[in-house]
């Protein structure tokens, strides 16, 4: 797959087409890949890489290049897919600066669960015939791939491209009976004050360090409301449990029916705050209330909450799908 998509970099930055790549580079560990913006082919040879720890969701980075004038490419993932036509929506893209190619995804690796088995000192980690071995200072490990793939891939809501100029791969389906909603039901079958618990132990980790914030499609404000120095809050820990909930909790609100659920929020966050599950309660809710809906799908489409209709739910309304 990585040389296929250099190849479609070499050729389609010589013949014109676009005039650099967005796509990713090795970071300061083996498991490290981040986005990258490649200028011309000796840098796409020499930086680029695709493996099964390129997992950053591209189409957020499109924001700032876009502000640069000349035509990206951008190799774009299925999930991924669904932010772009988000950020076409809103028009906070432009798609005629982008050349996007749609490459096939079989699931992305998380390094924590490498971690969780007891693996440390990682120098390098390759894949060949299904397994990962994991180079340490202490030695190789070898590991089913199944048994650290990310939790938003196990729990993938498409494999299907919804928007692309040209595909690597297959265009693949949307996966039925993802199981996405399974731990929100199990959050919602909790007592008030044990969800309250679940969710004051996971939030008063927070550090404030706003890479959940910095990393969301969903969150493109030219001024976040959080960076107002007469909030009382701008770019600083919280002092208490309610600054904490605070933070989250508006920024669920802000992204609610826009969220397209790509995970990206937990994968970046430093001490492992599940925060897409307060965003997968809202879609939850927002389905039930609304009708089937996915962000992303549809760039056309109006969201649920930016229209009215006279039968929509009233608010204070108790559970239970609208008549």
């Amino acid at each position: 797959m990585q040389e296929m998509m250099k190849n479609r970099a070499y050729a389609l930055l010589e013949n014109g087409t676009v005039d650099r790549v967005l796509g990713w580079t090795r970071g300061e560990f083996a498991y490290d890949m981040t986005p990258a913006v490649f200028r011309n082919a000796d840098e796409v040879k020499n930086g680029f890489v695709y493996n099964d720890f390129c997992a950053a969701n591209l189409s957020k980075y499109l924001v700032k290049e876009c502000r640069a004038g000349g035509k990206i490419l951008v190799f774009l993932k299925p999930c991924d897919t669904y932010s772009f036509n988000q950020l076409l929506a809103e028009h906070r893209i432009k798609r005629d600066m982008i050349y996007v190619v749609g490459i096939e995804c079989f699931g992305k690796a998380d390094v924590e669960k490498i971690k969780e088995m007891g693996i440390e000192g990682i120098t390098g980690i390759t894949a060949k015939d299904g397994i990962y071995t994991v180079s340490t200072i202490y030695g190789d490990k070898a590991i089913k791939p199944a048994d650290v793939m990310a939790e938003r891939c196990l729990a993938c809501k498409s494999k299907k491209h919804v928007v692309y100029d040209e595909l690597i791969g297959n265009e693949g389906e949307v996966v039925e009976d993802c199981n996405r909603f399974d731990m929100v039901a199990k959050l919602e079958a909790m007592t008030p004050d044990e969800r309250y618990e679940f969710w004051r132990g996971e939030l008063s980790r927070c550090i404030r360090c706003n890479a959940c914030r910095n990393i969301c499609p969903a969150c493109t404000c030219e001024q976040c409301i959080f960076d107002n120095p007469n909030s009382g809050v701008s770019q600083k820990a919280a002092v208490n449990s309610f600054e904490e909930n605070m933070f989250h909790i508006i920024r669920a609100f802000h992204v609610a029916g826009r969220c397209t659920d790509c995970g990206e929020c937990s994968r970046v966050c430093p001490q492992n705050i599940p925060l897409h599950l307060l965003n997968r309660k809202f879609i939850k809710d927002v389905n039930t209330f609304y009708g089937d809906y996915q962000a992303g799908e549809d760039p056309t489409a109006k969201p649920p909450l930016g229209k009215y209709e006279k039968n929509d739910i009233e608010p204070g309304e108790a559970g239970g799908a609208k008549e």
